[in-house]
């Protein structure tokens, strides 16, 4: 699909102010939406900014939904929201600007007037963030160019082909490179609004927030969009199929390529190419993903001690599972247990030695 970005758009000025505004006596948060805008995307963070108002947030987030005209939003559920205020009409400083994603984020992209206003925005706002596709509105803007985003899995590839001057990672919640910030798919906005709640008012504040809202109290940014055991149906080829049923089953067995081609009766080198064509990755980097979230369920269902963790799960010691940890999550072990039971009164689960 052909770049949708108009030619030679105008130069997008900094960011950033220059120098640090007062404190404010609320903090703006405009949402813009179009036609074909997913509902959830704008609703997430609107839910998100309101429970922190409710329990305290000083100062409060005042969320604004704008569109073009100020036209009513039609969502792609056949919902219709009413906009506040028309994206023309917005002055003055934002804290905040948010871009809905949506199944019309290839359409909003190419509405210039909408992209003007984006650039005309940009400069006033301390924050420049999009939800799911709504990556695709602000690259169409320019504000991404140079810059490592994210977005929905399933459209990363467009968004990568479509604007080369993105640093398209497909794999993070959300990502924030310097004043923007782009989240993933859908519910992925709640984390990100949680993220600026605790940038905004503290950790305390955002923990509140999420129990509010019964959603995990903190997603690391970096932890992976999709589960490995739920992004793709099994593997079609019988004989890969068979070997991935048998990896998530033995994870503490030997796993090498060598080990695994021979249960299968097939060269490593025919191991190789079979995994590249049906998982889209190696033997090796297979194992240490099914590794890697074999030990998450372990630390957030049990009690055991990270030494039994890394056995059961197939890695040699806990520094070799901490280093999966940070590479596959952002985050070490001990920190992922933390995040995932804070709260929990349950007492550690009793396991036989491993």
């Amino acid at each position: 699909m052909p770049a949708r970005r108009p030619a030679a758009p105008a130069p997008v000025p900094a960011l950033a102010p220059a120098v640090p505004a007062p404190a404010p006596r609320e903090r703006r948060v405009v949402l813009i939406g179009y036609d074909g805008a997913a509902l959830l995307d704008i609703a997430c963070p609107v839910e998100a900014f309101d429970a922190a108002n409710v329990l305290g947030a000083d100062p409060p987030y005042r969320v604004e939904l704008a569109s073009l005209g100020g036209r009513p939003v039609r969502c792609a559920s056949g919902f219709t929201l009413a906009a506040h205020l028309a994206l023309e009409d917005v002055t003055g400083r934002v804290d905040t600007l948010l871009v809905a994603g949506g199944h019309g984020h290839d359409e909003a992209a190419a509405i210039g007037p909408l992209l003007r206003q984006l650039r005309r925005l940009a400069p006033a706002c301390r924050r420049v963030s999009s939800v799911c596709t709504g990556a695709t509105v602000l690259a169409a803007a320019g504000l991404l160019d140079g810059r490592r985003a994210t977005t929905h899995w399933a459209w990363a590839a467009d968004l990568a082909r479509n604007y080369p001057a993105v640093r398209v990672d497909p794999a993070p919640l959300y990502i924030r490179d310097g004043s923007v910030y782009t989240a993933a798919g859908v519910t992925s906005a709640i984390d990100l609004a949680l993220a600026f709640v605790e940038e905004d008012h503290g950790a305390d504040l955002a923990r509140s927030v999420a129990r509010g809202l019964v959603t995990y109290l903190q997603r690391p940014g970096n932890q992976a969009q999709v589960s490995l055991f739920l992004a793709a149906p099994p593997p079609e080829h019988p004989l890969v199929r068979r070997l991935a049923a048998h990896i998530a089953g033995n994870p503490a067995a030997d796993l090498a390529p060598a080990a695994l081609a021979a249960i299968a009766g097939v060269s490593t080198r025919h191991l190789t190419r079979l995994f590249a064509a049906q998982l889209g990755t190696t033997p090796a980097r297979y194992v240490r993903s099914v590794r890697t979230e074999t030990a998450g369920h372990w630390l957030t269902s049990t009690g055991l001690p990270l030494s039994a963790v890394a056995r059961r799960s197939g890695f040699g010691s806990t520094e070799t599972l901490r280093q999966a940890f940070v590479e596959y999550y952002g985050i070490a072990p001990s920190a992922y247990r933390r995040l995932h039971r804070a709260g929990s009164r349950t007492s550690p689960e009793t396991v036989a030695p491993a």
